[in-house]
C-alpha cells in the first residue's frame, strides 16, 4: 500500500536526480529508492540511499511518480531530515540534514 505521507522530505531537485539515475544506469522497472539507516557504532546511526526491490516489512511511499522505499524499523531514526540533492564548484550529491525548526 502506498502512502502519501513521507516520514523523510524529498526535494524536488533529489527526486530528479534519482530519476536521471534510474534512467542511465537501467535500474528495473521493480525497484525505487530506499531510504535507511546504518548504526555508525555507540548507538548512533546514519541515513543510507540506493534502490532496491520492495521488501515485505517496507513503507512504500511515492513521490513524484518515484515509489520510495523505507523499512518500518527505520522510520523513527529518519524523521527530522531531509533528503536534498546539492551542486557545488566541482562537486555534487545527495545529502541528509537534519531540518530546521523554522521550516515547515
Amino acid at each position: 500500500m502506498k502512502n502519501s505521507f513521507i516520514p523523510i522530505p524529498i526535494s524536488d531537485k533529489a527526486i530528479k536526480e534519482v530519476r536521471i539515475i534510474m534512467n542511465s544506469k537501467e535500474v528495473p522497472d521493480d525497484y525505487g529508492l530506499r531510504i535507511g539507516v546504518r548504526s555508525t557504532g555507540c548507538r548512533s546511526s546514519s541515513p543510507t540511499l540506493g534502490f532496491d526491490k520492495k521488501k515485505e516489512t517496507d513503507l512504500e511511499f511515492l513521490k513524484n511518480e518515484v515509489p520510495v522505499y523505507i523499512e518500518k524499523k527505520d522510520v523513527m531514526f529518519l524523521v527530522g531530515y531531509k533528503l536534498d540533492f546539492v551542486e557545488i564548484e566541482d562537486s555534487s550529491g545527495f545529502t541528509f540534514n537534519k531540518k530546521n525548526d523554522k521550516e515547515q
